[in-house]
């Protein structure tokens, strides 16, 4: 028998964009990791992109900035009190992917033929061209306009970018070639290290992968990255990146079959889940060695809602999402297979010692659907169903 832990509502903010007027994605709530050594710390941000603009709101003044620290800052319906900072967006939401500094000041976005910042004025600071995300493309675009009602584009694959813990670094995940070196079409996908500044390429690697989409994942120490790639039924690879200031050096953990999730607060380990769902994993960040694991089948129980009769209510599974509470506490859900059957669960896990074991089920005051994530101070999130607000739990 799993115990139950009560969550606690910490707080709840409301979505800065409207999801059907404004053409808008869920919010999600970001903080980042404390960068080692120096600079902001902890700093959360409420972060909404629309079709036309990306809405970034400091939910408190505390846990982000100072109001000086947030350019052009504007009040947010149902949020009172929240400073708001509106970068106008350069393409629509479906192509690409993006990022935005921890002092709010910049947003990065990875679109399909350009990595470009923009400021909230909507200036463009620098701009990166490489390879088409389009899988059959070869042309080096030059503008969005060049492709923008082209059907073949409507659906393309995808890199993705991120500031460093400190805010002083952009890496980024693209198509290669970058254009300054000319069109390449044995060119796959290539990692940079870019100065956030000015948009000048520090280091550079060949990623060996070949991506549908990635996602990175930051490390407290701003020298450290990781990056998940999917390569659809092929795998994804799991590239761990070093930027000592003159060279990028990529190790590649975990043979092509775990997702990486989440970076532990000291950024001592990292969590990762199994392509196909079925089991956690705790990793040194030194070595990508495995520390321990957990699969659902011994620690998990079936559903109670499930039909006593239908056997694949016996294995349930991880979603891809799970995250650090603290050092030694995970969060994660079963929550996409959990759907077939009823309520949605949430586990609390404990990874202290050599072994990693569920300690309870979460129960909430009232229903929550999707993934918990994790903000690695104690604290998780859901998205009300309707992706309308956002809610703030702790234990």
């Amino acid at each position: 028998m799993v115990d139950v832990a009560t969550a606690r509502l910490v707080t709840t903010f409301a979505a800065p964009l409207d999801r059907e007027r404004d053409a808008a994605d869920a919010p999600y709530l970001v903080r980042w990791p404390v960068p080692r050594p120096g600079g902001a710390s902890g700093r959360r941000l409420l972060v909404q992109r629309g079709d036309t603009e990306l809405v970034v709101v400091a939910p408190d003044r505390t846990g982000v900035s100072d109001a000086a620290d947030v350019p052009e800052a504007a009040d947010v319906p149902g949020s009172a009190h929240a400073p708001a900072v509106r970068f106008p967006a350069p393409w629509p939401r479906n192509f690409g992917t993006f990022a935005v500094a921890p002092d709010a000041g910049l947003a990065v976005f990875a679109g399909v033929h350009a990595v470009r910042a923009v400021d909230p004025a909507g200036a463009v600071r620098w701009e990166i061209a490489h390879g088409c995300w389009e899988g059959s493309c070869r042309t080096l675009h030059t503008g969005f306009e060049e492709y923008a009602t082209d059907t073949r584009h409507r659906y393309p694959d995808s890199g993705s970018a991120v500031f460093s813990a400190d805010g002083t670094l952009v890496w980024a995940h693209i198509r290669g070639p970058v254009a300054a070196s000319g069109p390449d079409p044995e060119a796959l996908d290539e990692w940079l290290v870019i100065d956030a500044a000015d948009g000048r390429v520090l280091g550079r690697v060949d990623a060996e992968t070949v991506a549908a989409g990635s996602d990175h994942v930051p490390h407290p120490d701003p020298a450290l990255m990781g990056l998940c790639v999917g390569e659809g039924q092929d795998g994804v690879p799991l590239l761990w990146g070093r930027w000592d200031g003159e060279e990028l050096t990529v190790e590649r953990f975990c043979d092509d079959e775990r997702i990486l999730t989440a970076v532990s607060p000291s950024g001592d380990r990292f969590l990762t889940v199994t392509h196909y769902e079925e089991t956690l994993g705790v990793h040194r960040v030194e070595d990508g060695s495995v520390l321990a694991e957990l699969d659902t089948r011994n620690a998990v129980p079936r559903h109670p809602e499930a039909d006593p009769d239908d056997e694949d209510a016996d294995e349930s599974l991880w979603d891809y999402e799970c995250g650090f509470l603290d050092e030694e506490t995970v969060v994660a859900g079963t929550s996409e297979r959990d759907a077939e059957y009823g309520e949605q669960r949430h586990w609390l896990v404990s990874t202290a010692g050599e072994e990693m074991r569920v300690t309870a089920r979460l129960a909430y005051p009232f229903p929550v659907s999707g993934v918990p994530t994790a903000l690695g101070d104690g604290t998780w999130y859901t998205v009300s169903e309707s992706g309308d607000a956002l809610h703030v739990w702790s234990r």
